[in-house]
């Protein structure tokens, strides 16, 4: 069901999801503190989990407007239900259950995925974090009470591309995270110099290579940007560049048997896509970054793909 503007925003705002302290210029990259240690899973082998935790579909809406032109269902694509052993894990809940989005600026600005974060917690709680308060001044990392429950870990680094992401440091810090689902949303760096698709697919190999590696039996999502301008303000256009790089990460995504969520397309693409996000003034006067409703409404799409994937995995057990 989509929703006219009306209905979208009392939605948005009945979220409670006030992000007022995120209204500020995007910065350059500045220490975070640093991740705190996951804690020892806090864990009942003896209790009766299918009681605990029923199988149920969650009702999802689609907050894309109705008068966006030219958008696609908002959903995840992943033909081998590759994202199915990390709902395995979300459902049953025995330990902590990770997942650590990493990105460009627009995932370091913390409004898009925290957003998420926060919408997930609705539906499978937040007893396994603390009661944490992300700014853009704070870091994204979740803290860890060590229960049962989901956690959701935010490491975005302004001007990031996957290639730059592909270093011991950024890998062992990952690690560190212990995760189950890591979303990956590159792609508006990429595309903003000199594109070069074969390159790029390289550079997400490489990097989805090293996290496999690195990361015992984790799963991923992998991310198209949402759009950008190039050239100076008043004489700006859509990148053209940004198409060709959300398709290199869809079709890494499907040669590899991995879950991608193309926004780009899903809001309209090269042809409407910039349109769209224009219709409500939500990207930025630099043409990159988007405000915080922007963003917002992009972590709400993401979560509601999230659970639409989860729903086809609890129609899929009740088979």
């Amino acid at each position: 069901m989509r929703l006219n503007k009306r209905t979208y925003h009392q939605r948005i705002w009945g979220t409670g999801l006030l992000f007022l302290m995120f209204v500020m210029p995007i910065f350059a990259q500045d220490p975070l503190p640093s991740s705190s240690a996951p804690q020892a899973p806090l864990s009942f082998p003896e209790e009766n989990l299918s009681e605990k935790y029923p199988l149920r579909i969650i009702p999802v809406d689609d907050s894309i407007l109705s008068d966006y032109r030219g958008t696609k269902e908002n959903k995840i694509d992943d033909p081998q239900y590759s994202l199915f052993p990390f709902f395995d894990k979300l459902q049953m809940r025995v330990e902590p259950v990770r997942i650590v989005s990493i990105g460009d600026s627009h995932v370091r600005g913390h409004v898009f995925t925290y957003t998420t974060r926060l919408l997930l917690e609705k539906d499978f709680g937040n007893e396994a974090v603390g009661n944490d308060t992300i700014t853009y001044r704070t870091s994204g990392f979740a803290t860890e009470t060590g229960k049962p429950g989901l956690v959701f870990h935010i490491f975005g680094i302004n001007g990031a591309t996957a290639a730059s992401f592909n270093t011991d440091e950024h890998i062992q810090e990952i690690v560190k995270l212990h995760p189950d689902l890591i979303i990956l949303s590159f792609g508006t760096n990429e595309a903003h110099g000199r594109y070069d698709a074969g390159s790029h697919a390289i550079q997400i190999n490489q990097l989805v290579t090293h996290l496999r590696q690195a990361c015992h039996d984790v799963t991923f999502l992998l991310t198209t940007p949402p759009g950008a301008y190039k050239g100076r303000r008043r004489i700006r256009y859509p990148n053209p560049s940004t198409a060709t790089a959300a398709k290199t990460i869809t079709d890494y995504a499907q040669k590899e048997g991995l879950a991608s969520w193309d926004l780009y397309n899903i809001m309209g693409g090269r042809q409407y896509a910039l349109i769209n996000w224009n219709k409500n003034n939500l990207i930025r006067r630099d043409g990159i970054h988007y405000v915080p409703e922007g963003y917002q409404l992009q972590g709400t799409l993401l979560y509601q793909a999230i659970i639409k994937a989860y729903n086809r995995y609890v129609e899929s057990r009740m088979e």
